[in-house]
């Protein structure tokens, strides 16, 4: 991780994933040792490190919430934690004041799981200082993922101001795209800082990709 660290650029920052098996979505508690074993490398990445995602797929629902709310109180405190969920009966004033109790954010994510419209107007309702949003796609698999193939001009505008309401509500808003989305993670992206008044960073202006290995 050290390693990582030393070869990115200035305020580049990494975004991890938090395990399956070391989130409350499997059928066993998680290993609190094995956790802060995680929290312990991640944390080597210094001030690259970005938020922690964890997710709670489309099979955990608020049935198990009990065992998430003893998760989410027990977090090692110092890391930016995000929850992101899938089932639709989740979402509403009691997660949010968890997530809010603990400063934690809630991931808004353009997907198939979750109606747009109620993410949208979560921008305004952040629960931590900053903001995780990701945008996915509606379940159709692509297979070349080198350029754009579907048109979200308008899920990107629409987009482009949610993240104008989280920017003045948040210190950061972290944003990540699948090549799932529209056919090109990168492309995506770079649409939407033109939208948001960002200077997109052209490939060929950048130098060849060292490698983390």
């Amino acid at each position: 991780m050290r390693g990582w660290a030393e070869k990115v650029a200035a305020g580049f920052t990494f975004a991890l994933k938090l395990p399956e098996d070391l989130s409350p979505a499997g059928d066993a508690a998680p290993d609190a040792a094995r956790l802060e074993l995680f929290c312990e490398r991640a944390r080597l990445l210094g001030d690259h490190l970005g938020p922690v995602l964890i997710q709670l797929g489309a099979q955990t629902g608020p049935e198990r919430w009990e065992a998430v709310e003893r998760f989410l109180a027990a977090l090692p405190q110092g890391m930016r934690w995000a929850v992101e969920v899938r089932q639709r009966a989740w979402v509403g004033p009691k997660l949010l004041d968890l997530l809010r109790r603990h400063g934690l954010a809630l991931a808004l994510v353009e997907g198939r799981w979750l109606p747009r419209d109620q993410m949208i107007d979560l921008a305004i309702h952040p629960t931590a200082e900053f903001a995780y949003v990701r945008w996915i796609g509606t379940g159709q698999r692509l297979e070349d993922v080198g350029h754009v193939q579907i048109d979200r001009e308008r899920e990107l505008a629409v987009w482009a101001m949610a993240l104008a309401a989280l920017a003045a509500r948040v210190g950061s808003v972290y944003g990540y795209f699948s090549n799932q989305f529209q056919g090109h993670a990168p492309a995506s992206a770079r649409a939407m800082q033109q939208l948001i008044g960002q200077k997109p960073v052209e490939p060929r202006t950048l130098a060849a990709q060292t490698s983390l290995f």
